[in-house]
């Protein structure tokens, strides 16, 4: 039975914290980097694969990764070719590299454990402003206000009763949050649970009114008003240079051996020159590299 906390209001804006914590204990999703005993370096790789990346396609990469690598020395000790290939399919893979940069320096600096400051955290190879206080809260239990996409349109809705948050403005943001935080040790997991409302019910295209615990938003009281804007239309996947550049690491993961260039024009054959800009591209970015014989390999498999 989930616990049930006693009455306690957030300040400023009269959102019930208690009532937002005891739905989140009722309903929330069993993401395995929230479960009791993971350490704050596999939550801290969470966070790094979560970036612009759906639960459904992190959770069985980080369940992989933390069983292979379950420190961040063991994951420092690893080539930067054997992550960029335990990464598979998240996209974006300079991710893969700046958490393998990430790890070195945890490893090499702070002996092996994440440290528990934002201002610290701040100071590791990719680690921006929401994910060094992501972890600094989940992690750590640290009363700091986190802010990601979910957290900002629930926000929006519930406490300026508009459809659709304006652009992000970090001082804004952060002092918004920071005023919705209870004063005691229920501030983390009323975060989480923030974030939680935002993912599953106050969601950015069909939200589910019905279901969420908040009875004073102040959107619903407003007869739930549109947005002022209409709706920033998708961004597409297929054909962009995203996409080749992925094609061509399918190439060179699934290769034992550096592979021609010919090997590699055969994954994108639409297009040659973007084919030549997607390559470039990756060899800029120290994910692949060229071997000395002119042929291509992922980063740290050089021959």
């Amino acid at each position: 039975m989930p616990r049930i906390l006693p009455h306690r209001t957030t300040p400023a804006t009269q959102v019930p914290a208690d009532e937002l914590v005891n739905w989140y204990q009722q309903f929330r999703r069993d993401l395995p980097w929230r479960e009791p005993g993971v350490s704050a370096w596999q939550i801290l790789v969470s966070e790094f694969m979560l970036q612009q990346t759906p639960v459904s396609r992190v959770l069985p990469i980080w369940t992989d990764w933390v069983q292979r690598w379950p420190t961040a020395s063991a994951t420092a000790a690893a080539t930067a070719a054997d992550v960029l290939r335990a990464w598979g399919k998240l996209g974006y893979p300079r991710r893969a590299k700046r958490l393998h940069e990430c790890a070195t320096v945890i490893a090499r600096d702070f002996g092996d454990v994440v440290p528990d400051d934002v201002e610290t955290l701040l100071a590791l190879p990719g680690v921006g402003s929401y994910t060094a206080r992501a972890v600094a809260c989940f992690a750590y239990r640290k009363r700091v206000p986190v802010v990601d996409t979910n957290v900002r349109r629930v926000v929006t809705r519930a406490v300026h009763g508009r459809a659709d948050a304006a652009a992000p403005s970090p001082a804004r943001d952060h002092a918004d949050v920071s005023a919705l935080l209870p004063d005691d040790d229920a501030a983390p997991l009323f975060s989480v649970a923030l974030m939680e409302l935002g993912a599953t019910v106050c969601t950015a295209r069909a939200p589910r009114c019905g279901l969420c615990p908040l009875a004073r938003c102040a959107w619903r009281q407003r007869g739930y008003p549109p947005a002022d804007a209409p709706p920033r239309r998708a961004q597409t996947y297929a054909g962009t240079d995203r996409q080749v550049r992925g094609r061509l690491l399918d190439v060179l993961r699934a290769s034992d051996s550096p592979v021609t260039r010919a090997e590699l024009d055969v994954a994108w054959q639409t297009d040659g020159a973007q084919c030549d800009r997607a390559l470039n591209s990756l060899l800029a970015d120290g994910l692949v590299t060229r071997t000395l014989g002119g042929r291509f390999c992922l980063a740290g498999e050089e021959s």
